[in-house]
């Protein structure tokens, strides 16, 4: 049940925020900041009959994502709320878009089953990212920790020169396996799924502006964008500084030492197992209870969005990281 409450918990807490302000904005920042970072500190819980029904939580946080965001969205638009309040939700509630929305959105488009998939796309859509739906499957983990891979930090390299190379890299590689998978197939370039990305964005751009007018609209493309900075800082720190030896001019299998890890057990709960990123990589099709950590696979010093933290700050990130990743490296 970890997963359930850890994921469903700061929902009310936004929504309330979104519409009353006041205590339930420091409530919510509360959970998605201090509450995880403390409860991460103690003894994982029982590892057990973890949560059987992953598909229907899921499916739940997806469906709940939409009203939430706008929600969210006609709050921020509100011209009786102190900008103190307003930013104090823009942070809580685009943290739980990037760490939550994202997650769920990502074990999501790695269902065979086309509602579920299509269903991930959406959520990614709704955060104006939805190309990362071709480009993380097609390009991401095909490519992982190597130069090929847009979204594999190199070491020494900083999150502030990451985030851009990233988000155009993977948007214009996406685009062309896009068109490689079509022309494979032999269908017409107009069932590309980026003409779906593009309108998408745009109706929800038009959505957010009903909702709020202007302020509205940008107020929904800066959480989008947040939300999304957050997605890649991730992806920065979960495959900074690590490669893929290459053997007889092709790149070793991906295996448990190309991601980093966190074994902390609430933000694990709260990112779907996210941080257990060698084993999905291992396993791209395994569902997000059934993850697993490895004793062989880099492991951060801190958690995730600790880690996260520390990379904004580029000096102390590679005081911390580049010897372990060279380690890892060269083993």
């Amino acid at each position: 049940m970890r997963f359930a409450i850890a994921t469903l918990m700061p929902i009310p807490l936004l929504a309330l925020a979104a519409v009353f302000g006041g205590v339930w904005v420091v409530a919510a920042l509360i959970y998605m900041t201090g509450l995880v970072f403390g409860l991460d500190t103690l003894i994982d819980p029982e590892d057990a009959a973890e949560f059987p029904a992953a598909d229907a939580l899921s499916v739940t946080l997806a469906l709940l994502h939409f009203p939430l965001l706008a929600i969210v969205v006609w709050g921020l638009s509100r011209g009786d709320v102190a900008i103190i309040g307003k930013i104090g939700l823009f942070v809580a509630s685009g943290m739980y878009f990037g760490q939550v929305g994202n997650s769920n959105a990502h074990e999501l488009i790695h269902r065979s089953t086309r509602s579920l998939h299509r269903l991930g796309m959406w959520v990614y859509i709704s955060l104006l990212f939805g190309h990362h739906t071709s480009a993380h499957v097609l390009v991401h983990h095909r490519h992982v920790a190597t130069d090929a891979d847009p979204s594999s930090a190199k070491l020494g390299e900083s999150y502030y020169r990451f985030v851009l190379r990233a988000w155009i890299g993977s948007f214009r590689k996406g685009l062309d396996a896009e068109r490689a998978r079509l022309a494979k197939i032999g269908r017409s370039k107009w069932r590309n799924p980026y003409l779906i990305y593009g309108a998408g964005s745009a109706l929800m751009i038009l959505t957010a502006t009903l909702i709020g007018g202007f302020g509205g609209m940008v107020a929904y493309v800066l959480l989008a964008f947040y939300a999304t900075s957050q997605l890649l800082l991730s992806d920065y720190v979960q495959h900074y500084g690590l490669r893929r030896a290459v053997q007889g001019g092709k790149p070793e299998p991906v295996g448990e030492r190309h991601s980093w890890n966190a074994p902390q057990w609430f933000s694990s709960a709260l990112m779907l197992n996210a941080p257990r990123h060698s084993d999905h990589h291992a396993h791209p099709s395994r569902a997000f209870p059934d993850l697993r950590l490895s004793d062989d696979a880099p492991t951060l010093p801190r958690s995730l969005p600790a880690m996260a933290t520390l990379a904004l700050f580029p000096t102390l990130w590679r005081r911390v990281m580049d010897h372990r990743a060279r380690k890892w490296t060269h083993a």
